[in-house]
């Protein structure tokens, strides 16, 4: 090891013969493979401190420079998801009224969504996950993160499958613009609003369009 390196320690992985990887690829791909987008939302209470584990198990995703570029919001109290389903509506009015392009609306259509997110006041948690395009020095410099917009989707992808395996259901969402978030949740000047994510159980009877996933040739070209 150089003196320019940092300290190492010995890598704590598991490996596992053969039989089990495809076990548990395949329990993987079979349990992932039913997750949904969910829009109707059960308001029953979820236990929080599930919600908190899968939050620390995105919160170990791999980021440029391990700069962890994230900051994740957990937000509970009903005045703040009122606040935050006002101003998203507002700003979804404004894109269905004339910001999406008309290709944009068709697009949407077979998914029945519009202006209207009841979800997010129904869903007993939301968690609203900003990047950190930058730190603040000591100095009051700004020490770029690298990689950022990667090493958040990175993070937030496995957040959405950490809280599916747990047993509950999200809705990625993202109102454009998302500005209001990091405003009315008071964050620091270095954070910028990336997903909007209800999370909880879905409601008695709720329903998700009926949707195709692209076929095994549509996602992966492999090279022999």
């Amino acid at each position: 090891m150089s003196h320019d390196e940092g300290p190492a320690i010995p890598l704590d992985f598991e490996r596992v013969d053969v039989f089990e990887m495809q076990q548990r690829a395949r329990a993987l791909k079979d349990q992932w493979s039913r997750r949904r987008s969910v829009r109707d939302f059960s308001t029953e209470p979820i236990p929080l401190d599930v919600v908190r584990d899968c939050i620390a198990a995105a919160a170990a995703a791999p980021s440029g420079a391990n700069k962890q570029p994230w900051t994740f919001c957990l937000v509970t109290n009903p005045q703040l998801k009122r606040r935050i389903r006002e101003a998203a509506e507002e700003e979804e009015r404004a894109n269905y009224a004339g910001r999406m392009s008309d290709r944009w609306l068709r697009d949407l259509a077979p998914l029945g969504t519009d202006a209207n997110k009841p979800h997010i006041e129904d869903a007993p948690a939301l968690i609203i996950v900003f990047r950190r395009p930058f730190e603040w020095a000591e100095d009051g410099g700004k020490v770029p993160s690298y990689y950022v917009n990667e090493s958040v989707g990175i993070a937030v992808g496995m957040l959405i499958a950490a809280l599916h395996s747990a047993g509950l259901a999200t809705l990625p969402h993202t109102p454009s613009p998302m500005d209001f978030l990091a405003q009315i949740l008071d964050r620091p000047a270095n954070e910028r609003a990336y997903l909007l994510l209800p999370v909880g159980y879905p409601a008695d009877g709720a329903h998700v369009p009926q949707i195709q996933r692209k076929k095994w040739p549509d996602v992966c070209v492999e090279f022999n």
